[in-house]
């Protein structure tokens, strides 16, 4: 998704992430799962911040 962000730009986006760096798709694919399977069976709803803190200021 990167690949045509600007080095200047892609480093102006992570300065502004907490975390100080830009997720992995497999982080992403491993919540999107999770919620999905038979551990969370019980759960109606909810609503996770996968932006390393940024959504957070």
């Amino acid at each position: 998704m990167n690949t045509t962000t600007g080095p200047e730009a892609l480093a102006h986006l992570t300065g502004l992430i907490p975390m100080k760096r830009l997720g992995r798709a497999e982080e992403v694919a491993v919540l999107i799962a999770w919620p999905a399977s038979d551990k969370v069976s019980f759960s109606t709803g909810a609503v996770y911040d996968i932006s390393g803190g940024r959504a957070t200021y």
